[in-house]
């Protein structure tokens, strides 16, 4: 008999009945550290004040009016990200996978205005997440993602990760655009170089192909800047942004140029619930906060000093760890034991953390992390570890 909750999920046998900062409470009074973030979600903690504050405020004002009418907290957020990055307008969704679909519709749609519709093949890469739509799991290509599922739209091609030859032989003039996570995170915490990021950017300028990050899980200071393609210093086109911008609440976002967006006029999208008042009063908050001046330093700071007791911690289990990759506080093990035992046996210690593909762990705390959670990891890491040992 089929239970009442569909069974697509796996879920572990937890009850959390409250959070604070970086810590959960279970039902029956146990207390777990939070490395996961519920998947890169929760950016400030739980139950941030400032966060709380501003979803209280406007539960009490105002939920719901609908994208027929003004919004000012949608302008408020809105101009917030575009004084902060590369985009000239904003789009607001509930999620990364819709935020996926609006980004796939917007490049589409630019080429379609320019007198070139057949213009509707969009690269992704091996590895990579966008999401579970009709049109992300075709951008995946995996099979475990489009299995029974078909026929998969049509118009995605998969390239290896990190293939600078392969793209270019791939890229024509059916390129609609090029779409990439600057840090893989369901893939596996795989961060792209550099180099191939500005790689991309060099064949898009060369080609007229429209560029798209995926920031959905890599986004909003996760990596020590505000977005991870800062690094490479170079901007894309169109960006998807969701999780960590809702800071627990349901937001997601298309960020895009003038240029990349021209097609999208009155009546080619929308949402119902997109850019509400409620979601709107916490990602201002998440703003207000992930944007201070000293708030990035003290994130790059404390992913440092996370990732030195990490290296101690595999050296210390090279049979359970192999390695440690990724990018400030997105952060992923290599584990040489299984890595679905080794989330198990955190359990067992008191440490939550996020099984990926490759056989990887993802540690995601909040970017508000302290010093002494951070210490308590490690010791939590550390019994996990034995525990995996032991069995």
């Amino acid at each position: 008999m089929i239970p009442s909750i569909l069974p697509t999920y796996n879920r572990a046998p937890l009850n959390f009945v409250k959070g604070e900062g970086c810590w959960l409470t279970e039902a029956d009074g146990r207390r777990f550290l939070d490395l996961g973030s519920g998947i890169a979600v929760t950016l400030l903690g739980h139950a941030h004040p400032a966060l709380v504050d501003a979803l209280t405020k406007q539960a009490n004002a105002l939920w719901h009016v609908s994208n027929l009418y003004q919004i000012p907290g949608q302008q408020a957020l809105a101009d917030q990200l575009v004084d902060a990055t590369f985009a000239d307008t904003v789009f607001f969704t509930n999620s990364g996978t819709e935020a996926c679909e609006l980004a796939i519709k917007m490049a589409r749609k630019y080429w379609y205005e320019k007198g070139e519709a057949d213009r509707i093949e969009i690269l992704a890469f091996e590895g990579c997440f966008h999401g579970r739509s009709t049109a992300a799991i075709a951008a995946s290509g995996a099979e475990k993602m489009v299995q029974g599922f078909g026929p998969v739209l049509p118009g995605f091609t998969q390239l290896p990760f990190g293939d600078h030859e392969a793209l270019r032989a791939a890229v024509t003039d059916k390129t609609a655009a090029i779409m990439i996570e600057p840090v893989q995170g369901e893939g596996g915490i795989m961060p792209l170089p550099d180099a191939c990021l500005k790689g991309l950017r060099d064949v898009c300028d060369e080609t007229g192909a429209l560029l798209i990050a995926d920031e959905v899980q890599c986004g909003m200071g996760r990596t020590g800047k505000l977005f991870a393609h800062e690094w490479a210093g170079i901007t894309p086109d169109i960006m998807m942004v969701a999780k960590g911008i809702g800071g627990g609440f349901p937001l997601g976002a298309v960020l895009a140029t003038e240029n990349a967006a021209s097609g999208m006029v009155a009546g080619t999208h929308g949402s119902t619930y997109g850019g509400n008042p409620l979601a709107m009063s916490v990602g201002n908050a998440v703003m207000n906060i992930v944007t201070e001046d000293a708030f990035l330093a003290e994130v790059n700071r404390k992913a440092g000093a996370l990732r030195q007791k990490l290296e101690s911690l595999i050296a210390e289990h090279p049979d359970v760890f192999e390695t440690v990759r990724g990018s400030g506080l997105m952060l992923g093990i290599k584990c040489k034991a299984t890595n679905i035992d080794v989330v198990n046996a955190g359990y067992e210690a008191g440490v939550i953390t996020v099984p990926a593909a490759d056989n990887v762990i993802r540690l995601l705390p909040a970017l508000t992390i302290t010093d002494d959670d951070i210490s308590e990891a490690l010791t939590r890491l550390d019994k996990a570890a034995r525990l995996v040992k032991s069995t």
